[in-house]
């Protein structure tokens, strides 16, 4: 099989997908080694990777999805008459950052951490597929533990969790103005 046809094979088959799919998976259905798939994503890659193309390839940890390009997201919302997706609170962003920088961890420790009770948040985002539940800490009451998903890394455009920025160190100012001050450009 010559490398055009693989390239056509994996594309099939991510667009066929039409949700994330498995490096490794791609590489058994084709009978080839993972590394070769990675190889072949990366020839996609470049075709999909035009600023006025429709379609993109994300590529997410071991995984790889088409998607729509960013830019023309309220056509296809039109016409496919979605509707608009409810921004994130500072709750929910909070909560998502302390889960994701310390994964998997309990909600407990989220608590711990904002000082708040943050039921009601943590369910709302697994209901929206940004936090998934991981498992039980071996602890009395076996606390359920917490981590992002593919789906997480697909909203914030990240290829993996250490794709996100490096924590502020507590000695570092932050880069943020005070709260309710305005930005000026």
């Amino acid at each position: 099989m010559d490398r055009e046809e693989l390239i056509g094979k994996v594309e099939a088959i991510l667009f066929a997908a039409g949700e994330p799919i498995a490096m490794e998976r791609i590489a058994q259905a084709l009978g080839i080694r993972a590394y070769v798939v990675e190889e072949l994503l990366d020839a996609l890659q470049e075709k999909y990777d035009s600023p006025k193309g429709g379609i993109r390839l994300l590529r997410l940890e071991n995984s790889a999805q088409f998607a729509t390009n960013p830019a023309y997201i309220g056509p296809v919302r039109e016409a496919l008459d979605l509707r608009r997706n409810v921004p994130l609170s500072q709750a929910a962003l909070e909560v998502l950052a302390v889960v994701a920088y310390n994964q998997p961890v309990t909600k407990a420790f989220v608590e711990q951490v904002r000082g708040v009770d943050c039921s009601g948040v943590v369910t709302s985002l697994v209901q929206k597929g940004l936090l998934e539940e991981r498992g039980r800490l071996e602890l009395p009451g076996r606390p359920l533990l917490y981590g992002t998903t593919d789906n997480f890394l697909r909203c914030f455009q990240l290829r993996s969790i250490q794709d996100l920025p490096p924590p502020p160190r507590e000695d570092e100012p932050e880069d943020l103005p005070p709260e309710g001050s305005q930005l000026s450009l």
